[in-house]
């Protein structure tokens, strides 16, 4: 009898704890590492220091390394060495936008960065019972979909180039939601999952991120 996946973190494709037992899901993020260096080498030929980028572009480094261990290794230590970078570069990334792309005041991005968080909190709180149990750890995430999109729409008029690349990465995080959310519901018909292409997905939703913030100007 062919083994039923176990789901103890979420991902059918793990059927032990051996290191390997991910290997799609671990692989994959090395796609965050080829984002963070395309996020470098466009940062290096700038003729300015912007340390907001580097910064964002050290947690998408971290994103892919935190990701991997927990892939490998699932453990409490690792889950949070998973999540917090990328809960970091979410929230960092929306109060540049707001200072960067749509020119608010250093103290008014700051408040708006903490009204979107706990917006943020609340959507999630209220959106994880309405979704079945494998799918609801996707919760979290959809602020992030609807922050995308209402910076681009907000962006269109001052900076067409610019929105276009952060309503692209809106696009592609939502199906990249969509397949993180259907990798349990989908378990037994597909034992490798989706989540790997949640991986490959969100590294060019990133890429796509870094692109817009290292091209625009800082603010003055």
């Amino acid at each position: 009898m062919q083994p039923q996946p176990v789901i103890q973190f979420g991902y059918c494709e793990r059927l032990s704890g051996a290191f390997w037992a991910e290997p799609l899901n671990a692989i994959t993020n090395g796609a965050f590492i080829v984002a963070a260096l395309g996020g470098l080498v466009l940062l290096l030929r700038q003729d300015r220091r912007d340390w907001p980028a580097g910064a964002l572009i050290a947690l998408v480094f971290a994103i892919g390394i935190g990701s991997f261990l927990f892939h490998t290794m699932p453990q409490r230590w690792t889950l949070l060495a998973d999540v917090i970078p990328i809960q970091l570069f979410a929230f960092s990334y929306f109060g540049l936008a707001l200072r960067r792309f749509l020119g608010l005041g250093l103290v008014a991005a700051i408040a708006g960065t903490l009204a979107f968080l706990a917006t943020s909190f609340a959507l999630s709180a209220g959106l994880a019972p309405l979704l079945p149990a494998a799918a609801r750890g996707s919760a979290g995430y959809a602020s992030f979909a609807l922050a995308l999109f209402g910076v681009a729409i907000a962006l269109w008029r001052r900076d067409r180039a610019g929105a276009q690349l952060i309503g692209a990465a809106g696009l592609v995080f939502a199906v990249s939601l969509s397949l993180r959310s259907l990798d349990g519901v989908l378990c037994q018909a597909v034992p490798s999952g989706t989540h790997f292409l949640w991986h490959l997905l969100n590294a060019t939703v990133l890429y796509l991120l870094l692109r817009a913030a290292v091209t625009r100007p800082s603010p003055a």
